[in-house]
């Protein structure tokens, strides 16, 4: 195997047969919506792609939405998109059965959460009982509802968006929570020359309804699969516990990676490897996902701001590399 290859995951029906040009069709399209975000794109296909779900966490008004719904449409998935306020119940979520006169029986009426791709738009302005009627469906891809399991959709990918903690009406996520969302991103201000375009150009929202589908179904199923088959070596493992067993050993953090953080981080290693057209893991994939992939899962005993985790879990960068 080496660097310069090229994985044929599939037949990609594409002038040049191959996953990066799909991706950089993919991330072109989401660039001309949301501008100068081409990495926080990048990184929301790495969760998709590795299975995952996404926390995007930044002020009201930074295009945590808009990419959520650029998203949707470029890949094709059907879209629900819930509202998360304090008056949100878990049925508003999942689903009721309703009593049908007619045929004198109940009769279950889906919720929103049956599409494939969920925005769950400032999931901490609800209280923590609607909050974990996603937790099933986050982790297993179905939910129980009066006694009954119902599958979801396949794909599953929630996109959970919130407001900064210290913001009036707002409910923490709990622990068990964060750990279900594989990344957690910012996208923070633009640039000079992107806010220019904005404060130039026409209503970025107008645009979405001329994107274009550049990726289907069976593509993205086919691309999930291959990221199981990325090969990590068995330095890159060693490297990988390492930052692991230093999260555990280190006093600052309240408590250390779960082995369900470190499966995480090796997935989105995977997916960022497989999607630069490789089909091994670097230290560099790892490096690139670590901070998105512990930053909500590591805090600090003295300081439990959430707001300085970016900054924690950079500190495992610093880790030799073998």
């Amino acid at each position: 195997m080496t660097a310069e290859r090229q994985i044929k995951v599939f037949d990609l029906q594409t002038e040049k047969g191959n996953l990066k040009s799909i991706i950089d069709r993919v991330v072109d399209q989401a660039s001309d919506i949301v501008l100068g975000k081409q990495h926080e794109t990048r990184l929301a296909l790495a969760c998709l792609f590795a299975r995952g779900h996404l926390l995007i966490e930044d002020l009201p008004g930074m295009g945590k939405t808009t990419l959520a719904h650029v998203l949707a449409a470029i890949l094709g998935f059907k879209y629900n998109r819930i509202q998360f306020t304090s008056d949100l119940l878990p049925a508003d979520i999942l689903g009721v059965s309703i009593f049908n006169r007619e045929t004198g029986r109940f009769s279950f009426h889906p919720g929103p959460i049956f599409a494939q791709l969920i925005l769950a738009d400032e999931v901490n302005r609800a209280t923590p009982k609607a909050q974990s009627a996603l937790l099933e469906a986050m982790e297993e891809q179905q939910v129980s509802i009066e006694g009954e399991t119902r599958a979801l959709p396949t794909p599953f990918f929630v996109i959970a968006t919130q407001n900064p903690t210290y913001q009036v009406g707002t409910f923490p996520l709990p622990e068990s929570q964060l750990d279900r969302f594989l990344m957690r991103i910012k996208l923070g201000y633009p640039d000079a020359k992107a806010e220019r375009a904005l404060l130039t150009g026409c209503d970025r929202k107008d645009l979405i309804t001329k994107l274009k589908t550049a990726l289907t179904e069976e593509q993205l199923i086919a691309i999930q699969d291959a990221v199981s088959q990325v090969h990590a070596s068995k330095d890159l493992l060693d490297y990988l516990q390492a930052m692991i067993n230093y999260t555990r050993r280190s006093t600052d953090y309240v408590s250390g990676l779960s082995p369900r953080g470190g499966l995480a981080l090796l997935h989105s290693a995977k997916a960022w490897a497989l999607m630069q057209g490789r089909d091994h893991v670097l230290p560099s994939d790892v490096q690139t996902v670590t901070p998105h992939v512990v930053s909500h899962r590591l805090h600090l005993i003295h300081e439990p701001n959430e707001t300085n985790t970016y900054t924690i879990a950079e500190q495992l960068l610093s880790i030799p590399i073998p």
